[in-house]
């Protein structure tokens, strides 16, 4: 692939898709739903290239378990929906900012690689995962959020377009993606099915003709 300091007038295929920007496939499980308060317990995110037919691809995956902030709230109606136990001994999981400060790193690579100038969450009811990101991010003084702070993609509303569906599990039935209901609240596993939800809309509207113009 061409550099960016290689020829700046040549942006790569997914740099021109998106308007200079990276989309990142992220899913975060939580202790509840308020950004502020509940603490952050698993992240997911799928990092996407293009192949020389301008499909979007997986490039590289990211997944880590997060223990919860100091005074963090963890809801047990959450914590039953998602099966997640935060305090279970042999949990091998990592500081938040730790782990935000390694994600944000590995994006704005991607972001350097690809010759984006900045990163676009792409998420399942994406306001829900923006707004948990962002709030990590002022928690912990992370000054370099490579995210854009209110723009995102959201598959359910692209798949209730698409497919007429806006559950992911029922989404990517509709898209021919298997979908293990038992494996679903992960975050490592639902980051990557929303990616491959997102790639099945943005690569069937290029085989309809929507891009390139």
């Amino acid at each position: 692939m061409t550099s960016f300091h290689d020829d700046e007038a040549q942006p790569s295929l997914l740099a021109a898709r998106f308007r200079t920007y990276l989309p990142v496939i992220v899913d975060i499980e939580t202790g509840g739903f308020n950004a502020k308060t509940d603490a952050i317990l698993e992240i997911g995110a799928v990092i996407p290239t293009m192949d020389q037919a301008g499909r979007l691809v997986t490039e590289q995956t990211y997944f880590q378990r997060i223990i919860p902030f100091p005074g963090a709230n963890l809801e047990d109606a959450a914590l039953k929906f998602t099966g997640i136990n935060p305090f279970h001994p042999l949990r091998v999981a990592k500081l938040e900012r730790d782990v935000f400060t390694e994600l944000f790193k590995i994006v704005r690579s991607a972001m350097k690689s690809h010759q984006c100038k900045r990163a676009i969450l792409v998420a399942h009811n994406a306001h829900f995962d923006h707004g948990f990101i962002n709030a990590a991010a002022e928690r912990n003084n992370l000054k370099r959020n490579p995210f854009h702070p209110f723009s995102s993609f959201d598959t359910a509303t692209l798949s209730g377009l698409a497919f007429g569906q806006t559950v992911l599990s029922r989404a990517c039935e509709a898209a021919n993606i298997s979908f293990d209901a038992e494996k679903a609240h992960s975050a490592r596993y639902d980051s990557e099915k929303t990616a491959e939800l997102f790639f099945s809309i943005v690569n069937k509207w290029q085989d309809l003709g929507g891009w390139p113009l």
